[in-house]
C-alpha cells in the first residue's frame, strides 16, 4: 500500500472522526443533528437513518454535522424545542463543540503506537545495501577500492565495534583521510580491511571522513508496553511541532505572499504551508510507517489549528459559549461576521498558497 494512498485515506478518517466527535457529543447531549456529510456542495449519495441524513459530497474539502439552533438566525420548529444547541447549558456546548478537536489527540496516539508496535519502524543497519562507485570529483571511493560488496556487514572500525549505523556513521567522520582496520562479516565469514577514508567538505569549513556505502535497513517493532511509551513522547513532540507550526504560518504569511506574488517561491524554503497534493508527494517518498505517523501529525496540527479560539473554528464557539456564560445573555453573532470572515480568508489564502506550491515548487524530503 502506498504512502500516498495511505495519507488521502488517512486525512478522511480524521475528517470523519472529528465530525463523528461533535455527532455523538450532541447526540449523548440531547441535541438533533439532522446531517452528517463528507464534503461540501452537492450531494453524491446519502441515506437517512431516523433524524439524521448521511452522506458524501461533491467537494471533498472536509465535512460537517448540522445541529439544530447551533445558527443563532435558524428557524427551529416548535417540537425540537429543548433540543437545539442554544437552549444547552454551557456544559453540553462546550461538549460538543470541543469533541471534534479531541478526538485528534488519541487518533493521533493510536497511529504513533500503530507505527511503533504494529507495523514497526525502518532501522539502518551496517549491512551494506549499495556500494557507491565514485566520488563528486570521479576518483573510486574507498568501499569500493577496498572491494566492499552489497550485503557485506562492518562490523567494527579501528578497532572499534560498529553494532549500529550510527556508531559506524560516527567512526567513520571522526577520522577523514585516516588509514584504519575495517572489520566486515561476509556469508558468514569476518576479516579486516585495510582502508583509507576520503577527506570531504564537512559544510563547516573542516572536513568529515567518508566510505561511500549506503546502510541496509531492518524493521524494529516496540513492545505493546514500551510502544505505549513511544507513541506518547511522539504526541508531545508532534503537539509542540505543530504548536511552533501554527505561530510561523500566522507569522510568516506576509513573507509568503511577498514571495510568490514577486516571484521568488524557490527561497521560501521548508517553512511553508503543505496542502494534501502535497502530503501525498511526501508520502511517496516514505515507507508505511512513516506514512502512519506523517497522518498522525497531520490530526494534531488540525486538532489545534480548531482549537483556536476564533469564531468560526471549533474554539471559536467555545469561546462564544464562555462569553454567554459569563454575561449570561446571548452573544449577537452577527458582531462576530469579520472575525469568521477574516479567519476563512485567511484559510483559504494558506489552501490556495499551498497548493500553488505543492504544484509548482514540490516539497520533497532530503
Amino acid at each position: 500500500m502506498s504512502g500516498g494512498f495511505l495519507v488521502v485515506l488517512g486525512i478522511i478518517v480524521i475528517v470523519m472522526v472529528h465530525e463523528a466527535g461533535h455527532f455523538f457529543a450532541a447526540r449523548a447531549v440531547g441535541m438533533k443533528a439532522t446531517e452528517f456529510f463528507f464534503g461540501f456542495g452537492p450531494r453524491l449519495w446519502s441515506t437517512r437513518r431516523g433524524e439524521t441524513e448521511y452522506g458524501v459530497k461533491a467537494l471533498p474539502l472536509g465535512g460537517y454535522v448540522r445541529i439544530t439552533g447551533m445558527n443563532p438566525m435558524e428557524e427551529v420548529a416548535p417540537e425540537d424545542e429543548g433540543r437545539t444547541y442554544r437552549d444547552k447549558p454551557f456544559w453540553a456546548k462546550s461538549l460538543v463543540v470541543l469533541a471534534g478537536s479531541a478526538t485528534h489527540f488519541p487518533l493521533a496516539f493510536l497511529l504513533f503506537y500503530l507505527a511503533a508496535s504494529g507495523i514497526g519502524m525502518p532501522v539502518r543497519t551496517t549491512t551494506v545495501a549499495d556500494v557507491q562507485a565514485a566520488m563528486d570529483d570521479g576518483s573510486p571511493t574507498p568501499a569500493a577500492v577496498a572491494g566492499l560488496l552489497a550485503g557485506d556487514t562492518v562490523i567494527s572500525l579501528a578497532g572499534t565495534p560498529t553494532p549500529e549505523w550510527g556508531d559506524l556513521v560516527e567512526a567513520i567522520v571522526e577520522r577523514p583521510g585516516q588509514t584504519v582496520s575495517l572489520g566486515v562479516e561476509r556469508e558468514g565469514r569476518a576479516f579486516s580491511i585495510e582502508i583509507t577514508l576520503a577527506a570531504v567538505d564537512d559544510g563547516a569549513g573542516g572536513e568529515r571522513g567518508y566510505l561511500g556505502i549506503a546502510p541496509g535497513t531492518r524493521t524494529a517493532r516496540a513492545g505493546p508496553v514500551a510502544g505505549l511509551g513511544e507513541a506518547g513522547s511522539s504526541l508531545g513532540n508532534a503537539v509542540v511541532a505543530s504548536g511552533r507550526g501554527l505561530w510561523d504560518l500566522v507569522t510568516g504569511v506576509p513573507r509568503l505572499v511577498a514571495a510568490v506574488v514577486g516571484g521568488d517561491a524557490d527561497q521560501v524554503g521548508d517553512n511553508r504551508p503543505v496542502s494534501p497534493i502535497g502530503l501525498v508527494g511526501i508520502a511517496g517518498d516514505l515507507g508505511v510507517s512513516y506514512a502512519v505517523q506523517l497522518v498522525a501529525y497531520v490530526a494534531v496540527f488540525v486538532g489545534l489549528l480548531n482549537a483556536i479560539p476564533l469564531y468560526p473554528l471549533d474554539g471559536g464557539h467555545f469561546a462564544v459559549a464562555l462569553y454567554e456564560k459569563l454575561r449570561g445573555r446571548p452573544a449577537d453573532v452577527r458582531r462576530l461576521v469579520p472575525v469568521a470572515a477574516t479567519v476563512i480568508a485567511f484559510l483559504v489564502v494558506i489552501g490556495l498558497l499551498a497548493v500553488y506550491l505543492d504544484i509548482a515548487h514540490p516539497f520533497r524530503l532530503g
